[in-house]
């Protein structure tokens, strides 16, 4: 037999993976993993094939197309009020968890240490293991899952190399404020230590809130890499588009990774993400995608679920079920899915240490007939 070396310690199959098999195994409505079941706008679309058509099938430029780097740097100025500069600032990426691992790659070295809050996106630890660095967790407490800066204070010390934050955060759908980057700032002041802000559900803010990009911290953005993806905001996880804003030194490090790793990425969605850019939008993201939320919480209201706090971003609401079971999260989920027909994703599975909160995640990117559909099978309970 082979030996393969263990590059990082959470070996098997993902929970996602586990769950959509079982919601397909017991032909249940999957809630669990985080994609769109309806489809794109129509322009979008059209917008593919004009760009297969009009001969835009060969490698892009390795930063990516400029016509789509710019348009990214107008949306942030328009959003965030900040000006990137396209060309030293801005790569287009293979989705964001492929910037995520490029970021990391970049700036680790074994026996460096990086902050990561649980629960936290499953990719985030094995990345930092594959590159031989060490991951030193902070769980966030629920309900409200904010983060105390004195923890990170008192976790940092001369091996720790990076932070990496989520806002809107997935599992959790919560958000960073103001205050929290101007806490952080404080913190690494006068350290050499990189910040990866994991900001891909940007456009999925609700309740009048807003996102605050790191990027609008000048402290923060010169030692940051902030990630994004076009998935999350346009419906099409499957297109795998994203991309990482650095300063130009930062780029240069990350560049240097990425050009021997996918070197290019898909030129006709590149080209279509470009020209759609440029279009009128009729309706914020937000505005669609909290309706869904809105929806789903009015389904809970009739079920024991407990709803501690409204889903303030992203794609994902927790529930409780306290009320309902005492198994373990897991064990819940897939009980879930085999007698009452819906699939969802335990809290636990985001913590390294399988902690337990009797807490699951709901995904209300969804059709409303599918949300629907969903209330019937819960409102059982």
């Amino acid at each position: 037999m082979l030996q393969l070396p263990e590059k990082y310690s959470n070996v098997g199959t993902t929970i996602f993976t586990v769950m959509s098999a079982l919601a397909q195994k017991y032909s249940a409505i999957n809630l669990s993993q985080g994609f769109p079941d309806f489809g794109v706008d129509p322009n979008l679309g059209n917008l593919l094939l004009e760009a297969s058509e009009q001969g835009f099938n060969q490698y892009a430029p390795m930063a990516g197309l400029l016509s789509l780097r710019q348009e990214i740097a107008r949306h942030l100025f328009e959003s965030q009020n900040v000006q990137v500069n396209a060309d030293t600032e801005i790569t287009i990426t293979p989705g964001a968890t492929y910037a995520i691992y490029t970021a990391f790659a970049a700036v680790l070295q074994p026996g460096d240490e990086v902050i990561v809050f649980e629960p936290a996106y499953d990719s985030y630890i094995p990345n930092i293991e594959m590159n031989g660095a060490k991951a030193i967790t902070i769980t966030l407490s629920a309900p409200s899952f904010s983060i105390d800066w004195n923890q990170v204070k008192d976790r940092i010390n001369t091996k720790t190399k990076a932070i990496i934050l989520t806002t809107p955060h997935n599992p959790t759908g919560t958000i960073l404020s103001q205050q929290d980057w101007d806490l952080l700032a404080e913190i690494v002041r006068d350290t050499q230590i990189v910040i990866l802000s994991d900001e891909v559900y940007e456009q999925l803010v609700y309740d009048g809130k807003k996102h605050i990009s790191i990027l609008r911290h000048p402290e923060l953005r010169l030692r940051s890499f902030v990630l994004y993806s076009f998935g999350k905001a346009l419906h099409i996880t499957g297109w795998k588009v994203g991309y990482c804003i650095a300063s130009p030194t930062l780029t240069e490090a990350f560049r240097k990774i990425h050009q021997f790793l996918s070197f290019s990425v898909n030129t006709p969605a590149q080209y279509a993400l470009s020209k759609y850019l440029q279009l009128p939008l009729h309706q914020p993201v937000s505005v669609f995608m909290q309706k869904k939320r809105d929806l789903f919480l009015s389904i809970l209201k009739d079920t024991p679920f407990t709803i501690y706090e409204p889903s303030a971003g992203s794609y994902f609401q927790l529930a409780g079920y306290d009320q309902i079971s005492s198994l373990p999260e897991h064990e819940f989920a897939v009980w879930l899915t085999k007698h009452y027909g819906v699939a969802t994703i335990p809290l636990s599975a985001f913590y390294r240490d399988k902690k337990e909160n009797k807490l699951i995640r709901f995904c209300f990117a969804k059709k409303e007939e599918t949300l629907r559909s969903a209330a019937i099978q819960l409102q059982k309970l």
